[in-house]
C-alpha cells in the first residue's frame, strides 16, 4: 500500500534525524529541509485528518485526493523553491468549558496541513529527545491519560499534596515570535523549514471577511501550532522548573504539563507559595501572564480521618481541582481509605450535554437508525476519555442525559405521535444505546508501571 511504501521510507530518516540530534545536543542544525521529499509528503498526507473542516480555499481532502501525486509535487515544489503562500487560517469560535466564553480556532487549509505535518514530522524528531518527562501533550506516544495518571500517583505517593492549579492566559493568542525564533536559532537553522514557520506565523486571520495580522500568537488549531507550543513551553516552563526550581525546594515538587495546561504539586506550602510568587515573573519574561481568577493554590491534603470531610483549602476554595477535563478530589475507598478519585468536570459534562441536545434538535427528522448511530457514537467518544476508574456515576449521568435528550426530540417530531416513556422504552430495544464503562483502569495501569 502506499501509506505503508512511505512509513517504510521515511522512518529510518527520523531515526536519523533523532540520533543526530542525541549526539548534538545544544547545536543547530542546519540541514533538514532535504528529507522531505515526495514520500514524506505521501507520509504527512496519510497522517493528516482527511474529515477536518474546510480552510480558507474550501477544498476538502477528497478533492485534493482526485490529483494527489500532481498537488504533492507541485507543493514539495513551491516548498523547496521557497515561493509556497501560506494561506490565512479560517477562524471559528468554539464554546469553552465553562459554555460562557469562547475559544478561537484557526482551520488551515488541507494542503497547507500536509506541509506543517512534514514540517512538523521534523522537528518533532529533534526536539523529542530534548522534551522532559513531565510534558504530555501531542507527543507520540503520551496521552492525557497518562498525565491524569502521573497526578494521581504524585498525590498518593506524598499522601496529600499542595496543588498550584496554573492557568496561562490566552498563550496561543500571546506566544511571542521573537522569543519563539531564538528559541529555534538553538537547534533548528535550515533555511528552508524556518522561511515556512514565519510564513505560518505571519499568515495572519480569515475573519467575517477580513484579514487580520497578529504580531504574536500561534493559531490554536494548526497542525504545527501544538509542537511550537511545546517548544516553547519546554524552555518557558519546562526546563526552568527542573534546573531551577526543584533544586531549591524543601520538600518534593512534580510538574505535569499537558500543552498549556498544567498543575504543579507541593509537598510542603511554603514551597507551593514562592513558586506562585516567582511564576508570574518567569512568565512575564516571556510575554505571558497568569489569569488571575483561574491560578490557585489548593489544599489538597488528604484528610485526617475516614470521617472527616475535606475542607476548604488556604484561599478559601474547595479542596478540589480540575485538570484535562477531570475534577480531582478526595473521597473514600471501598476498604475505607481516603483516596484521590477524578469525576467528569461539571462544565465539561454541561457542555457535552448542550452538543448532543443541539444535535438532536438539528436532526430530529432524520430517520432513528441514522440518529442511533450518531448517538451510539457520541457515547463511545465519551467513554473512551472519560471511562476511567471511580468515574461510574457522571458516566451514567450522561448517557441518561443523551436518552432524555433523544426521547425530548423524538417527541417532537410530529404532533399526532407521542413519544411517551413506555413507547421509546420499546424503540431502545431495537436501538439501545451502549452502557457506560470503565475503559482506562487505574488498576490495570498502576500494574503496567510497576513491571
Amino acid at each position: 500500500m502506499p501509506g505503508t511504501q512511505s512509513l517504510e521510507s521515511i522512518s529510518p530518516r527520523l531515526d536519523h534525524i533523532a540520533t543526530v540530534a542525541r549526539q548534538r545536543p545544544g547545536e543547530a542544525l542546519t540541514a533538514l529541509a532535504h528529507h522531505i521529499d515526495l514520500a514524506w509528503l505521501h507520509e504527512a498526507y496519510r497522517r493528516t485528518r482527511k474529515d477536518g473542516a474546510k480552510g480558507v480555499d474550501h477544498v476538502t481532502a477528497a478533492q485534493y485526493a482526485v490529483q494527489l501525486e500532481a498537488s504533492l509535487t507541485d507543493l514539495l515544489n513551491r516548498f523547496k523553491s521557497g515561493r509556497y503562500l501560506a494561506p490565512p487560517v479560517r477562524r471559528v469560535h468554539i464554546p469553552k468549558g465553562d459554555g460562557t466564553s469562547t475559544r478561537p480556532i484557526g482551520i488551515p487549509t488541507f494542503e497547507d496541513k500536509i506541509l506543517q505535518r512534514a514540517a512538523a514530522m521534523v522537528l518533532e524528531a529533534v526536539y523529542e529527545p530534548e522534551f522532559l518527562e513531565c510534558s504530555y501533550g501531542f507527543r507520540p506516544g503520551r496521552s492525557a491519560h497518562q498525565a491524569l495518571q502521573r497526578v494521581w500517583r504524585s498525590v498518593m505517593e506524598m499522601g496529600g499534596a499542595i496543588v498550584l492549579d496554573v492557568d496561562i492566559r490566552s498563550f496561543f493568542d500571546r506566544l511571542d515570535h521573537g522569543h519563539l525564533r531564538a528559541m529555534l536559532d538553538r537547534r533548528v537553522r535550515d533555511g528552508v523549514i524556518r522561511r515556512s514557520i514565519d510564513k505560518w506565523l505571519h499568515a495572519g486571520v480569515l475573519e467575517e471577511g477580513a484579514i487580520h495580522r497578529p504580531a504574536s500568537g500561534t493559531p490554536q488549531g494548526g497542525v504545527i501550532s501544538p509542537l511550537l507550543a511545546n517548544i516553547y513551553l519546554h524552555e518557558v516552563v519546562d526546563t526552568w522548573f527542573v534546573r531551577d526550581v526543584r533544586p531549591r525546594m524543601r520538600g518534593r515538587a512534580e510538574l505535569i504539563r499537558f500543552a498549556d495546561d498544567l498543575v504543579l504539586i507541593f509537598e510542603r506550602q511554603d514551597d507551593a507559595r514562592r513558586v506562585l510568587d516567582v511564576l508570574p515573573k518567569r512568565l512575564g519574561k516571556y510575554g505571558l501572564e497568569l489569569h488571575p481568577d483561574k491560578t490557585r493554590l489548593v489544599d489538597f491534603r488528604r484528610p485526617s480521618s475516614p470521617g472527616r470531610t475535606p475542607g476548604p483549602g488556604p484561599t478559601g476554595r474547595s479542596g478540589t481541582f480540575d485538570f484535562l477535563g477531570f475534577t480531582h478530589y478526595w473521597g473514600v475507598s471501598r476498604n475505607g481509605n481516603w483516596v484521590v478519585k477524578r469525576k467528569t468536570a461539571a462544565t465539561r459534562l454541561r457542555r457535552a450535554l448542550r452538543a448532543v441536545h443541539a444535535w438532536c434538535r438539528r436532526h430530529r427528522h432524520e430517520p432513528v437508525k441514522d440518529q442511533h448511530r450518531m448517538l451510539c457514537a457520541v457515547l463511545r467518544g465519551h467513554y473512551q476519555y472519560y471511562g476511567i476508574t471511580g468515574n461510574a456515576y457522571a458516566l451514567d449521568h450522561f448517557r441518561t442525559g443523551v436518552l432524555c435528550t433523544w426521547r425530548t426530540w423524538l417527541n417532537r417530531r410530529s404532533q399526532q405521535a407521542r413519544m411517551h416513556w413506555k413507547r421509546f422504552t420499546r424503540l431502545l430495544t431495537r436501538y439501545p444505546l451502549p452502557p457506560a464503562r470503565v475503559v482506562h483502569s487505574i488498576y490495570r495501569t498502576a500494574a503496567n508501571l510497576s513491571c
